[in-house]
Order: structure tokens, then sequence, then C-alpha cells
């Protein structure tokens, strides 16, 4: 076995980085642990108990549509791939023809992949009934 070298600079980072991840994954565990030991469970009562002089709570089922996903998904796809394109544009003239043909690729592929979520009817609203 080797001789550990302890005067690396980069040691120190090192034994950080582990303490963290070990304090971090002990500290989530611990809360774990106290959070159930203490919780409640009979907390629906509570949830339906009037507060104040509110009106009466009455359960109603989750009438969330998936459409809401779906959106926000190819939102962040799309918005993140057009954040590429600003690195290519500011080094276009260093790049030259490649980077020119590259970014036109880049392009037909986020075009394929929008007509692809238009086609299976992704970006079509459907109202909850």
């Amino acid at each position: 076995m080797e001789h550990m070298d302890f005067s690396h600079p980069y040691f120190g980072v090192f034994v950080l980085f582990i303490v963290t991840t070990v304090s971090f994954i002990g500290t989530t565990v611990l809360a774990r642990l106290a959070s159930r030991a203490l919780a409640r469970l009979d907390t629906e009562k509570l949830k339906l108990t009037i507060y104040e002089c509110g009106p009466e709570v009455t359960k109603q089922p989750n009438k969330i549509s998936a459409q809401f996903y779906l959106f926000a998904l190819l939102f962040i796809l799309f918005d993140v791939e057009i954040i590429f394109m600003f690195p290519w544009a500011i080094d276009f003239k260093l790049l030259g023809w490649f980077g020119f043909v590259e970014m036109i690729l880049f392009i037909i592929l986020l075009a394929i992949g929008f007509i692809y979520a238009w086609k299976k009817g992704a970006l079509e609203w459907h109202s909850i009934k």
C-alpha cells in the first residue's frame, strides 16, 4: 500500500468534501428519524376542522391535469436547448462554416422534436370535465 501524501494541495478539499457528505447524510437521516418519531399521525381530522370562522371544509378530488406537467417539461427542454445557441452566437466568427453547419443541424433537430411533440398532441390543451 502506498504512503498517503498529506501535503498535496487538494488534500484539504478532499477532507472537507468527505466531512460535508457525511454531515449531510447524517443530518438527513437524523431529521427523518426525528420527524417520524415526533409527527402526529392523526392529522386528517385536524385538516378537516374549521379554521376560526371559515366555511366547512369539503374534500375535492384531485383534478390537476398531466397536461401542466407536459407543458412544463417541453418548455424546459426547448428552453435549455435554446440556451446552447448563445455561446455559438458569441463565437460565430471563430467557428466559421463548421460552426454554422453544426448550428443548422442543431436547429433541424430542435424542429424535428417540436414537430414530433406537435403531431403527438402534446401542445393541444385538453379541458377537464
